[in-house]
Parts: structure tokens; C-alpha cells; sequence
């Protein structure tokens, strides 16, 4: 499989899943469990890492990997206190479903219900369910819960499924190429991947950011400036081409044919995700890039 599908694909799923962060009726749907909704990392926290059950600190931080350890800390395992991972699992499908009604339209005959959704749900489930789970401890958490029955539902699960197995994937570049969590935020602010405002929501305080840019900076990865140099760059390319190619199994699965159907079926609910103006523009998902 084309590397360059792979990453498309990525990008034509990214902002379905991404919705679920943003909308307000996840935001309601956190609420009403009795998370704090002041900010969006409480339910973030408990959304994402509720596959998992009520997982730890560290165990938390190690999947997440990208996150301050103390960040996570502040956030697991309280999580666990307002909601039992199980409530707070039917939640988040609840809050799918009401976003994408929302967002892709309702109704008899609407975009939700129509034949083309159904067949790109068909159709990204089977990528989903040929995802490999070994060492990927998210995708695997992910591949453990029961599909939902509604084909929006479907495309969303099999969506966040996808976009686990290739996170954990990416990790595993970034293990490769010796780059820690801090590490790892730095060298892709250094190449201007998104601002370094957008990178401080993980947590990282102005010390350990600094610390993790001389590291790179002794290893030739960054400038004085803090700018990537070749060699910089050189690795961060490195790190997203593995990261496609660890992602590059469930659609060779699928098959050719059968991923660029997937793709021409994702074209109306993609612009609607990006239309619908919950995404930030400046991130580091792949949110509305080509």
C-alpha cells in the first residue's frame, strides 16, 4: 500500500474522530457525568483513556506518551472517581452519536442515515478489524469493545480505533529514533509543524521544554534558535515515514480498490467535520491539511 494513501487516509479520518473533543455535546454528555467542563482536559482525559479501564497514572502517561507525567496526574486516576470507565464509555458514545447527527445532518434520508455513510462504515470497519493489536496498547483497548449497531457510530469507532493503532505505531517511530516525550514535542514544534503555544497544552513546564531542546541541540537536531537543522529534519521525516508504514497494514488489508472507494465515500462527511468550525486551526493532528 501506497505510503501516501496511508497518510490521506489519516488525514480523511482524523477530524471525525477529532470532533468528539470539541463539540458541545460531548461537552454536555462530560457534564452530566460530573466532569468539570471548564477546560476540555478532564472529559479528555476520561474519554480517551476509558478503553483502558481505570488505568493509572503511569500507565496513562506511557500510552498517551506525548503528555506530562505531572499533567496526567492532575487528571488520573480522579477520573475514575466520577465515573467508572464503563459509564464513562457509554457516554462517549452517546456524545458521538449526537455530534455527528449534528454535524453531518439528521433525519429520514440525511447524510447520517444515507447508503454512501453506510457502505464507508462497512467499509472502515474491515480496515479496523484487520488492525494488528500486538504492542499497541491503545488500538488493543479499542479492538475489545463491542461495535455499535448505527452505521455513523460504526465509521466513528472504526475511525478512532484506526487513529490508536496508528498513534501507537508513531510512538514506536519515535522510541526508534531516541526521541522522549519532550523530545518528541520539541523537534516537531522545531520544524514548524504547529506554534509552540499549541505544544504547551501537554504540560511540559518552560524548564523541561528547555532541557529537552539541549538535549537535541547536543545531538545536532536543533539550531541556538531552537530551529530544526537538516539533520533535524532529517529524523522527523524519518519518524513520519515509519509512522506510515506501521500504519500501512489495515489497508493493504482492505485492498487498493476497496481504501480509494473508502476515501471518495469520506469526502462530504470530512468537509463537513472541517466546516463545522469545532476543530482548532492550528494543531498537531492532521486536522484539515492535505
Amino acid at each position: 500500500m501506497d505510503t501516501a494513501r496511508v497518510r490521506q487516509m489519516w488525514h480523511l479520518l482524523e477530524p471525525l474522530h477529532a470532533l468528539h473533543y470539541y463539540a458541545p455535546e460531548a461537552f454536555e454528555e462530560a457534564a452530566a457525568l460530573g466532569y468539570g467542563v471548564g477546560e476540555r482536559w478532564p472529559a479528555y482525559f476520561a474519554w480517551r483513556a476509558a478503553p483502558l479501564g481505570a488505568a493509572g497514572t503511569v500507565r496513562v502517561a506511557s500510552a498517551f506518551y506525548s503528555f506530562s507525567p505531572a499533567m496526567v496526574g492532575r487528571y488520573v486516576p480522579a477520573a475514575w472517581e466520577v465515573a467508572a470507565p464503563g459509564d464513562v464509555l457509554a457516554a462517549r458514545l452517546r456524545a458521538a452519536d449526537r455530534t455527528l447527527r449534528a454535524v453531518l445532518g439528521d433525519g429520514a434520508g440525511g447524510p447520517v442515515a444515507s447508503p454512501g455513510l453506510a457502505e464507508a462504515a462497512g467499509l472502515a470497519r474491515r480496515a479496523a478489524e484487520a488492525a494488528d493489536t500486538a504492542g499497541r496498547p491503545l488500538a488493543a483497548a479499542h479492538a475489545e469493545l463491542p461495535w455499535a449497531d448505527e452505521p455513523h457510530l460504526v465509521l466513528w469507532q472504526a475511525a478512532t480505533l484506526l487513529r490508536e493503532h496508528r498513534g501507537d505505531g508513531h510512538l514506536a517511530a519515535l522510541l526508534g529514533a531516541g526521541l522522549d516525550p519532550a523530545e518528541a514535542l520539541v523537534s516537531f514544534a522545531a520544524i514548524g509543524a504547529a506554534p509552540e503555544a499549541v505544544f504547551a497544552s501537554r504540560g511540559w513546564t518552560a524548564e523541561e521544554w528547555a532541557a529537552a531542546r539541549d538535549r537535541l541541540a547536543v545531538r545536532g537536531l536543533v539550531d541556538a534558535d531552537g530551529g530544526a537543522t537538516p539533520a533535524g529534519r532529517e529524523l522527523r521525516a524519518g519518524v513520519e515515514r515509519r509512522t506510515d508504514e506501521l500504519a500501512a497494514a489495515p489497508w493493504a488489508a482492505l485492498g487498493e480498490d476497496a481504501t480509494a472507494r473508502l476515501a471518495e465515500l469520506l469526502g462530504g462527511p470530512w468537509l463537513a467535520a472541517i466546516g463545522s468550525g469545532l476543530l482548532p486551526a492550528d494543531n498537531t493532528l492532521g486536522i484539515g491539511k492535505v
